[in-house]
């Protein structure tokens, strides 16, 4: 028989082992609770950063620029405005009314004109029948074109639109007669425009080719112009590289080379046309350099890999200066773009595929997503 003390003994045990593990089981969510709340404390502090970062940049001038309401009005008969609505009118169209565009004072002309007589400049993106459908019909749900195109005057003495081409395509769509413009005396603006132009979000392929067309139009009208001259208009030197490269394939993984060309590719302070010939040589290494990656890429498959990302892979692998970072406000390139393209080509000949690991793959797909 067991004693009451033993019983008492027994009871006082048991108490102090379920007691033991009370205390574990309670400090477990304690300390978890405590995790969560530090994370969303950090959390917080990161998203108010942000804010204050954010407002900081979108602080206002306090220099106020630009011309007086009183300023802005033009009258038709303006010699700025006068010969614009003579073509306008000759076009079949009617001039509306003028006025000097506030910030530079520049006179613009607001215009109904025939969808005929309006064509997209030559150097545009392709045509999306795609959004052009879906413009069409939100325009008819909303039963109003209440956006007017921009319109300059073209090399070809017709009326262009740099910025309106999927407008004007859902406004033929649509059957109308007319649309409404602003037309610009300002021929250049066609080109300048472009880096406004948000009517249809650039993807990669579609900003490089609208930027090489325009370098070849500009290449021909003005022969003797400098690259380097047009970096606002180009927007950025590895675009013309592209541009090329996907004028000669339409499929290229562009975003795969972009940040190889970002480091290495330059504006080049030569006429176009010789800059020109010099990025068609480029254009065609890297076309050479796809090639090898392809096969490379092949050559992986039939190991067992994959994955969506092997050309990011490979590409980041024969990269030359993938390791380079440059100090905050130096442009100088690590090296020059032909040495880069030549290191590259090496590369990528002397690529050892049994040296690549699942692992190595995981890491490359977690930054491109990042990316």
């Amino acid at each position: 028989m067991t004693g009451t003390g033993d019983l008492q003994h027994q009871s006082h045990a048991g108490g102090m082992e379920m007691g033991g593990g009370g205390r574990h089981l309670g400090i477990l969510p304690a300390m978890a609770a405590r995790r969560k709340t530090t994370a969303k404390r950090k959390t917080a502090r990161k998203k108010a950063a942000r804010k204050t970062t954010a407002r900081k940049r979108l602080a206002p001038s306090r220099r106020q620029r630009g011309l007086a309401a009183a300023e802005v009005v033009l009258e038709l008969a303006d010699p700025g405005v006068a010969p614009l609505a003579a073509e306008v009118a000759a076009a079949g169209g009617a001039p509306i009314g003028a006025y000097r565009e506030p910030l530079s004072g520049r006179p613009l002309l607001l215009a109904a004109l025939p969808v005929a007589a309006v064509q997209p400049t030559p150097f545009q993106r392709d045509l999306s029948p795609t959004h052009t459908k879906r413009l069409a019909r939100k325009i008819e749900e909303a039963g109003a074109f209440l956006d007017p195109l921009i319109v300059v005057r073209g090399d070809d003495g017709r009326l262009w639109t740099p910025n309106g081409r999927h407008r004007l395509a859902a406004a033929r769509v649509l059957g109308l007669k007319v649309i409404t413009a602003l037309v610009s005396p300002d021929e250049s603006l066609a080109f300048r425009i472009l880096a406004l132009n948000t009517e249809k979000a650039h993807n990669l392929k579609d900003r490089s080719l609208e930027v090489i067309r325009m370098a070849y139009s500009l290449a021909e009208s003005r022969p003797r112009a400098k690259e380097s001259d047009f970096a606002a208009e180009f927007e950025a030197p590895e675009l013309l590289t592209l541009g090329i490269v996907y004028m000669d394939n339409k499929r290229f993984a562009g975003g795969a080379y972009s940040p190889f060309l970002k480091k290495v590719d330059r504006f080049l302070d030569r006429t176009l046309r010789v800059s020109l010939r010099q990025r068609e040589d480029w254009a065609a290494r890297l076309l050479d350099i796809d090639a090898q990656v392809k096969r490379i890429i092949d050559r992986l498959k039939a190991r067992g890999f994959k994955s969506p990302y092997l050309r990011n892979y490979v590409v980041a692998r024969i990269n030359p200066v993938r390791f380079h970072r440059a100090k905050k406000g130096d442009t100088t390139p690590p090296m020059t773009m032909s040495a880069a393209l030549t290191r590259m080509a090496a590369a990528a000949r002397k690529f050892d595929v049994d040296s690549v690991k699942p692992g190595e793959l995981a890491l490359v797909a977690a930054v491109v997503s990042e990316e």
